[in-house]
This record gives C-alpha cells, sequence and structure tokens, in this order.
C-alpha cells in the first residue's frame, strides 16, 4: 500500500514537474507577445475591415456577404466624412472573397486605352499578392481564376490566367479612373460589367459553402493598440496554414494559445505573465512608432513598404537592414492600410513648405511650378489633392474642384517657358489663371499627390516632385 501512494506521490509530482516546465516565464511571454503583436498587426488590421465590410450587417460601412462585390459609382465631396484623405480620382468596389472551398472568378470587360483601372488583390497578411489592371494585365476584357495554393483542379478554356493566393480569405479594391464630374455615368457602366463567381456559379454547377463568421468577435475600435488586439489575431491564424519558414513561428505564438483550438485567453496565465503579455503588446507598438519616425521623411517609403511577400522581404533587407519585413509591413498596416504597390502609386505628400514650416492658407498663398519637362512621369495619369489640415476631408469651394490632374492638362495656362504652374491658395487668382487654382481652406492644409503607374524615375528618386512655395 505504501508503495502504490509512493507511486502515485511521484507521477503527481513527475505531472507538477512537467507542467512547470510547460508554463511560460514572464520574460518568455513578452517577448512571443512583442514578436506576435508585430507580425499580426496587418491581419488585425484586416479583420476590421472584413468584420465591418462583410460580417456586421448592421455596420455602416457593410458591403455584402464573402465572395459579393459591392461598388460605388460616385465623386467624393466634403460631404463625404467617414474616409479621412479620400481618394477622389478612382471610385471603388470593393469585396471580400472565400476561397477555402473553392476558387472565384473575376470576369472584366474591355476599357478605353485611356482609362486606368485595378483589381488590388490583398491576402489576409496585407501583400499585395496580385494586380489585375491597366498596368499588369491591360485593358482587354479578360476572366481571371483566384485559387488557393493547393488548389489542383483544371483551367476553364476562356480564362486567361490562374492566380493564386496563399490565405484563404483576400480582399480586393477596384480602382475605375474618373476623367472629371462628367465621367461619373461612364464609370459607373464599367463598373456594372465587372462580375465576380465562385467556380461552381461559373460553371453553373451547386453552390458551395463559405467560412462560417458567426462566431467572429466584435470589433471595437482602439483594442488594435492593446492586448485584446489578440482576440481578433486568433481568429485570423485560424484562418491560414503558414508558409514552411513561418511554421516555427506560428507554433511559439501557439505557446499563448494564438491560433489553436483553446483560443488565446489571458486569463490563463499568472498576473505576473499577464503583465508580461500586455508589456510585450506595448513594446511592440512602441518598435513601429520608432520606425515611423526614423523613416518619417523618406519620400519614397510607400513604394518600398507595400507590395508581395517576395518584394517586402527584399525591400526590408536592402533598405532597412532587416532580417525580416514583419516591422515595415505593420507600420504599412497603420499609416495607410491597403496601399498600393510601387510599381502602382506612389503618393508624395506635402506637409510643409520649402522652408519647413506647416501650410496655412489663411497666412499665405503658395505655387508649385512643375519645369518645362518635369511634369509627374507616369504610365496612367497623375494628380494633387486638396485636404483640410483639421479635419483631413477635402474642401467645400466655389469651383467644386478638389484636386487637378493630367486629364486637365488641355485646360491649363502653360507659362512662356513650358514651365506649369500651380495656385494653391484660398482666393481665385484670377479669371485667367483660374483653370491652375487649385482651392484651399481658410486656414491649415495638406496635399497629396497621386502617381498612377510611376515611371522608375519616380521609383528611385531621380525625379523629385517640386515644392510648395510661399507667394506673398
Amino acid at each position: 500500500m505504501i508503495k502504490k501512494i509512493a507511486l502515485v506521490v511521484f507521477t503527481v509530482n513527475l505531472f507538477l514537474g512537467c507542467s512547470k516546465k510547460a508554463e511560460l516565464t514572464p520574460v518568455e511571454a513578452k517577448e512571443i507577445a512583442k514578436e506576435a503583436y508585430i507580425y499580426g498587426f496587418p491581419m488585425v488590421m484586416n479583420y476590421k475591415t472584413l468584420h465591418a465590410y462583410a460580417v456586421d450587417k448592421n455596420s455602416p460601412d457593410y458591403k455584402g456577404e464573402l465572395n459579393q462585390m459591392s461598388c460605388d459609382a460616385r465623386l467624393f465631396s466634403p460631404e463625404d466624412k467617414a474616409v479621412v484623405t479620400p481618394n477622389s480620382d478612382t471610385p471603388y468596389c470593393m469585396f471580400w472573397c472565400d476561397i477555402s472551398k473553392e476558387p472565384i472568378v473575376i470576369s472584366v470587360p474591355e476599357i478605353e486605352a485611356e482609362r486606368y483601372y485595378s483589381f488590388q488583390l490583398i491576402d489576409l497578411y496585407s501583400h499585395n499578392f496580385a494586380y489585375i489592371g491597366s498596368l499588369t494585365t491591360g485593358n482587354s476584357a479578360g476572366k481571371y481564376l483566384i485559387a488557393p495554393t493547393n488548389w489542383k483542379g483544371d483551367k476553364p478554356e476562356d480564362i486567361r490566367n490562374i492566380i493564386y493566393c496563399e490565405t484563404d480569405l483576400f480582399f480586393t479594391v477596384v480602382r475605375t479612373q474618373l476623367m472629371d464630374a462628367t465621367d461619373i455615368d461612364r464609370v459607373k457602366e464599367i463598373q456594372n460589367q465587372y462580375h465576380l463567381q465562385t467556380l461552381s456559379a461559373y460553371l453553373g454547377e451547386d453552390l458551395k459553402e463559405t467560412i462560417n463568421t458567426s462566431n467572429f468577435p466584435e470589433w471595437k475600435e482602439g483594442e488594435q493598440f492593446t492586448v485584446e488586439a489578440f482576440q481578433y489575431l486568433d481568429v485570423m491564424l485560424k484562418q491560414i496554414t503558414p508558409i514552411e519558414t513561418e511554421k516555427a513561428l506560428i507554433d511559439k505564438f501557439a505557446k499563448l494559445g494564438l491560433g489553436t483550438q483553446e483560443g488565446f485567453n489571458i486569463n490563463r496565465f499568472t498576473l505576473e505573465t499577464q503583465d508580461s503579455i500586455r508589456a510585450g503588446v506595448k513594446a511592440g507598438f512602441a518598435e513601429l512608432e520608432d520606425f515611423i519616425k526614423k523613416y518619417a521623411n523618406d519620400p519614397l517609403a510607400s513604394a518600398k513598404i507595400f507590395g508581395t511577400r517576395d518584394f517586402l522581404t527584399q525591400s526590408a533587407h536592402e533598405n532597412y537592414n532587416l532580417e525580416t519585413m514583419y516591422v515595415p509591413r505593420a507600420v504599412a498596416a497603420h499609416m495607410g492600410l491597403y496601399g498600393n504597390s510601387g510599381f502602382e502609386a506612389t503618393y508624395p505628400t506635402y506637409l510643409v513648405d520649402v522652408q519647413g514650416q506647416p501650410l496655412n492658407a489663411s497666412q499665405h498663398n503658395y505655387t508649385m511650378t512643375f519645369k518645362a519637362g518635369e511634369l509627374p512621369p507616369v504610365k496612367a495619369f497623375w494628380s494633387i489633392t486638396m485636404y483640410d489640415g483639421k479635419t483631413q476631408l477635402l474642401i467645400d469651394n466655389a469651383l467644386d474642384r478638389y484636386l487637378v490632374n493630367s486629364a486637365m492638362m488641355d485646360d491649363f495656362v502653360v507659362n512662356g517657358d513650358e514651365s506649369l504652374t500651380i495656385y494653391i491658395q484660398k482666393e481665385s487668382p484670377g479669371e485667367v489663371l483660374e483653370a491652375n487654382w487649385l482651392p484651399a481652406p481658410d486656414g491649415p492644409f495638406y496635399l497629396v499627390m497621386r502617381l498612377y503607374g510611376p515611371e522608375e524615375s519616380a521609383l528611385t528618386g531621380s525625379w523629385i516632385n517640386p515644392p510648395l512655395t510661399k507667394n506673398n
């Protein structure tokens, strides 16, 4: 009997000893939490959009169920207050797709050669894994199959290309160039010819079910900056199959419960370890902020932090001397989620004048002059959009003009030396020069220049956008 009791005690002690070994130390928990937060931040921000656009039917931003296209053919104005720094160049279509059960088919019509359009395909990691559009596949009509990387089916004869995605869920942003306010009906006509179908629907077969999102947690704004972000990351990690080189990293995150069947629950840990996990999240976000401060003045930043997995990995090595691209990828999701890859578009931004002073049209008039032969070098088109410095929205003005762009070249007044001057001020520069006027608010403002299809000179910095100069 004594031997049996001793054996039981030994077994219990052995079990407890193993449990203690398996328990994370506070130091280890903090380090894992920091890594997981940086790695997963883009996935968390993707979850925000997924929940608002395709899960929460009560959301004011709801677009429709998975595998349903939603388009909005209209000109953004100062009345649009939901999105800051809105793009008034290219009305959008947006949708989330689920290819876990079968591929989907995207069909596009033939579009006039002078009009830019693009389908930006974004996976759960926030990689721009592919584009369909003017700069990549051309403006002729075509049908494209989007499939998971492990799909082994046959390509239907009328499908132009198969595009593979490494995650079962992906997001698509469609941009169609608006030439001017009178062009909106043509944009709507084009959008109505974009089609999205599951492969079974395309082939006339029975539809397959999409993933069940009923247990996805409600999004709460602000939690992306706290340990609560891990509840969203937990959901997203369950939707992916990690690539071979990241399996060890995902296994490490599983020590916190992330992506496991049990899921993340901070209350499973000791109070000391809970504090360490929170500290790891805080340290992770601090690393993102440090990166932003260090590279805040890089005019080519957007061309370095958006793209495919391979591009981001290479860029991290070459531009930032980093072993992985997780920090710049997270910074991109924080500062400009769904930014275009550099070859598709870049965004020089004006926050100060040539003397480094904040822009304020209540105190000064400004000019921007492109020298002869030095207009923005683009394959598609360029624009300069005005934003209120307080609200980050478009400016109400007498002309209802919120931007100037390359489609207006025939209307601009060119200087005697063939240079082009844009007048940025609150009052008209006079009837003769009004075509060159970009109306500003009676106060602070900023400008965003958008280059769609930038030439190599814009990507390498050999072409530099002209400064803003005080004109009084």
